[in-house]
């Protein structure tokens, strides 16, 4: 049997590299974003106002990353200090229709999106007389469409640029393997314009490794992952009914199929954070029979973003450390310091959940389970690493 193409198995990521990745709340006027942001990060704004740009600048918070392998890791280990995963999240100001040519805060709005590396939309399902939307009525399809179509628009504005850029300089003509780079630089380009111009978003095409380094530079809106944000009434969120679910969920799966989608109650989040403790809180959960959507929220969100922990610990920490999925240890070693990827030796490695299995560290060293890795090994989510390195040069 021939051995499979190494290319066919790595699939290069859309988006930028790395590991501090952000998501950013995005959405109309008035749908509840900053109320999201204020729940979601536990901080107060104080200006979710009801005129759209309340928001101008865009807010930013870290969220700590809810995960039940570090609360066991902290309850085993009783450490001095702990240290959670944390997700970036930004508070941007609402989109009106005609962004992409300027309206409302158009561009520096359009500009703060393409910061982030992934999209919270909130899409307003719920009718309140005292918050006015900016369409006049609540219709989320319709928010969809205007919000999907103001980020391609400005997708394909940025696109044409590059476009005209490449075709200015493979008009010179040539066999030079610089001008081959161009064209084939042009062709990709060219079929990105395409899709776009057909009405679908970057993110949802299938393309080589090629094609994504010339997409990643571009930064474009469409290419970034979204997870849709549904928000209901308190009322409707309890009961998980509300008349306009299903035509979100038909629009999504002609649009944008395979996006997660999360029913949440805003309203219903903000008011929980007013409870004095996280034991309140959950008893007025336990006395409704529902639950908060905020730990879904974050976790489906660095899901989204590829990313993955592995946790170091000991009785001094226990800490969890953000990485992407299918990081190499000497990678995974650099986050804890830039040094140590440059000097890295080996890894030390056992699983959490062989842990758990077996208890204690012994147990695991007992069975045989603690394995020594050297540069090639791919950290995989919930490893436990003890890092060897060498001194560093000065």
């Amino acid at each position: 049997m021939p051995p499979k193409k190494a290319a066919k198995e790595e699939k290069i990521l859309l988006g930028r590299p790395g590991n501090n990745l952000k998501s950013g709340i995005v959405g109309l006027a008035n749908v509840g974003k900053s109320t999201l942001f204020q729940a979601i990060t536990k901080s107060s704004l104080g200006n979710p106002a009801n005129f759209p740009y309340a928001t101008i600048d865009p807010e930013e918070a870290r969220v700590i990353v809810p995960d039940e392998r570090f609360d066991w890791l902290v309850e085993h280990y009783k450490p001095k200090s702990v240290v959670p995963a944390n997700l970036t999240v930004y508070d941007i100001a609402g989109l009106t229709r005609g962004a992409s040519t300027g309206a409302g805060l158009g561009n520096a709005f359009l500009s703060h999106i393409r910061a982030v590396d992934a999209i919270f939309q909130v899409v307003r399902c719920f009718d309140d007389a005292e918050i006015i939307h900016v369409e006049g009525d609540v219709d989320p399809v319709r928010d969809l469409d205007i919000i999907s179509e103001e980020l391609r628009i400005k997708d394909i504005e940025f696109v044409e640029k590059a476009h005209e850029s490449l075709v200015k300089q493979t008009r010179r003509g040539g066999q030079s393997l610089e001008m081959k780079k161009l064209k084939e630089e042009q062709a990709t380009v060219e079929k990105i314009l395409a899709m776009l111009k057909e009405g679908k978003d970057v993110r949802k095409g299938d393309w080589s490794p090629k094609e994504v380094e010339v997409i990643n530079p571009l930064f474009l809106l469409t290419a970034k992952p979204v997870v849709y944000l549904v928000n209901l009434s308190e009322k409707d969120y309890i009961r998980q009914k509300n008349k306009h679910l299903p035509k979100i969920a038909q629009w999504i799966k002609e649009n944008a199929a395979g996006d997660p989608i999360i029913p949440i109650s805003v309203c219903f989040e903000e008011r929980l954070t007013r409870f004095e403790t996280e034991a309140e809180a959950e008893e007025e959960c336990k006395k409704l029979g529902t639950k908060s959507a905020l730990p879904k929220v974050i976790v489906t969100m660095r899901k989204a973003l590829n990313l993955g922990s592995f946790f170091t610990t000991g009785a001094d920490e226990v800490r969890q450390w953000t990485i992407r999925n299918g990081t190499k240890a000497p990678q995974a070693a650099g986050v804890i310091h830039g040094d140590f990827e440059k000097t890295f030796i080996q890894a030390i490695v056992y699983n959490y959940n062989v842990l758990k299995e077996e208890g204690d560290e012994a147990g695991v060293k007992a069975k045989g389970k603690v394995m020594t890795k050297g540069k090639e090994y791919i950290v995989e989510d919930g490893d436990i690493l003890l890092i060897k390195a060498g001194a560093a040069k000065s």
